[in-house]
């Protein structure tokens, strides 16, 4: 009995020890990246729900300028920003290099980029109209801050910044918030649908800084977002499609507001 007790402990500290290493890893990945942007998010949703007005007087601006009227120096800061928020991917490489995968784990390498950007582009397809006219129900009826998705200068670097940026955002939370947090939740016994619903609400929390409606809005297409990743194995095709709502989103702004009465400028 002793003996047989005694392997029994002994096992349950082999399969621990892997535990502790990935849940730790995991919180340390999202307190460098979107898990504090989520709580960030947070203390600036409270910071517009208890501002004098409403939150569709409000504006949420996702691309300003860092050094008005120096468009050198803000176009350092800009790249500067890009760069440094692509850390925690690294990181995540990193961590799943020591598994002996690396980043094609998750489906994130060069093996079917046709087939990546195929399916992207469907998605985006089917997510931007729905997800344009939730927002604007949503700011209309007063649950979400009017979003600027650029107020940067009418400078030669505008529109390459964006699309930087675009891409910055769709690697930078697809890696993370998909790949890497649902292969980790599994490695620590989470349920499917346990990791389905946080990978979603991290998601929705996030962008918890332009409403409910953005919370709302964007916890529907996580759940989308995993459902998909589940079926294709590879976040390749989320990235592309993130990349090409954000790229409409921030470039189509730029051209269209003010222009058109139907879109809301702040």
């Amino acid at each position: 009995m002793q003996a047989e007790a005694e392997r029994v402990a002994e096992s349950w500290r082999e399969a621990e020890g892997p535990r502790r290493v990935f849940r730790s890893e995991t919180l340390l990945v999202l307190a460098l990246s979107l898990g504090a942007s989520a709580v960030s998010s947070l203390i600036s949703f409270v910071g517009s729900l208890t501002k004098p007005g409403g939150l569709k007087d409000q504006a949420a601006t996702l691309n300003g300028s860092y050094a008005p009227g120096r468009p050198w120096l803000d176009l350092a800061w800009q790249l500067f920003g890009i760069a440094t928020a692509l850390v925690p991917v690294l990181l995540v490489a990193h961590l799943l290099m020591r598994e002996g995968a690396g980043l094609r784990a998750i489906g994130f390498d060069r093996t079917r980029p046709w087939q990546d950007l195929g399916r992207g582009t469907l998605v985006a397809a089917g997510i931007g109209g729905a997800g344009l006219a939730f927002y604007l129900v949503a700011r209309a009826t007063g649950f979400n801050l009017t979003v600027v998705p650029e107020a940067l200068p009418e400078v030669w670097w505008k529109f390459p910044v964006l699309i930087l940026s675009a891409l910055q955002n769709s690697v930078l939370e697809e890696v993370v918030v998909v790949g890497c947090l649902l292969r980790r939740l599994g490695q620590l016994g989470w349920t499917p649908m346990a990791a389905l619903v946080a990978s979603s609400v991290l998601r929705g929390s996030y962008h918890l800084y332009q409403g409910i409606g953005g919370f709302i809005g964007n916890m529907v297409m996580g759940v989308v977002f995993v459902l998909l990743y589940r079926r294709w194995g590879r976040v390749g095709p989320l990235v592309a499609a993130h990349a090409l709502l954000d790229i409409v989103a921030f470039v189509g702004y730029a051209l269209l507001a003010g222009k058109v009465g139907w879109l809301p400028t702040g």
